[in-house]
Order: C-alpha cells, then structure tokens, then sequence
C-alpha cells in the first residue's frame, strides 16, 4: 500500500521522476515525485512502463514555493532526435529544438525550489547531447561528479550557497 504523503513530510523533490527507475522506493512519503505526464504502456520487450507521479507538473516552471526541498533529484529528458511514440521517448520523454532554454529554466527552478545549503543531484546522458553542452546551457559547473562505468550516464552534484553565482 502507498503511503499517504503529507507536504510537511516531504524533504525531497525528484523533478521529473519518470518511471521512478533509479529509486529504491519508489513510494518513500519523504520523496515528491513529479513529471509532466502519467502514462501505462507495453516497451519493446514486452515490460509494461508506469509512469504516475504525486502531481502533474513541468519541471520548468514548479509550482512550489522558493527554497522548498532540502534535497531535488534532476534527471530530465536527454534525447532529441526520437519519434515522439517511440518506446524510448514514452520511457525518457524527448527534449525539443529549443532544449537548452528547457535545460536552463528547468536548472534554475530546481536550484529556487532548494532550500540555503539544499543538495541538488543531476543525472545527465550523452547519448545525443554532451556533458560540456548540458555544463553550457545551465551555466554552472557541478561540484563533482560521477561517470557511470559502460553508460554514457552522468551524476552530478550541486550544493546551493556554494556556487560562483549564488
């Protein structure tokens, strides 16, 4: 059973949680998860795709109030050359043309909603779109990060307070 989440015991926000892949809880009543869209669907594999988050909401432009969450979870789409209906655009969703307005806005919501000396954690791949392109568009370098061993995956870390332009 899904527990019953309360805004005053929610610490943390995943701000596209898509299918929750990477959580071990994908249920914790400590974790807001949000995205654009609620969908079921059949992959190629035959696995079925579930994607239902707390609340409907854009990652660009949240609707919560400044410095929130002490902790926000950032994995947004990272593809933008997908038909629209296919089965890796409904699992990661598909950036348009003008991603890096999108990368940029959704960067700077994520870093409003975290609270003074709030953690925020990217996760960045470069099937299609660069590490230094993604570094380009939110314009601020990430504390440290962690290339995942065979996968063009990236962690990145940020803290608010520390940055060159907080």
């Amino acid at each position: 059973m899904t527990p019953i989440k309360t805004m005053s015991d929610i610490k943390a926000l995943d701000a596209c949680c898509g299918s929750k892949m990477f959580w071990f809880d994908r249920d914790n009543p400590a974790v807001l998860f949000i995205d654009n869209r609620e969908l079921d669907c059949e992959l190629c594999d035959g696995r079925i795709l579930s994607i239902h988050p707390d609340l409907i909401a854009d990652f660009r432009d949240m609707p919560f109030e400044d410095k929130r969450f002490s902790l926000v979870v950032f994995d947004p789409p990272h593809l933008v050359q997908l038909g629209v209906n296919s089965w890796m655009a409904k699992k990661y969703g598909v950036l348009d043309k003008d991603w890096q307005v999108d990368i940029k806005k959704g960067f700077r919501e994520c870093m409003r909603v975290l609270k003074d000396d709030g953690v925020l954690i990217v996760k960045w791949n470069e099937q299609q779109i660069t590490l230094k392109d993604f570094l380009h568009a939110v314009g601020v370098k990430p504390l440290f990060g962690n290339r995942m061993k065979g996968t063009k995956s990236i962690w990145l870390v940020y803290m608010k307070g520390v940055l060159a332009d907080d």
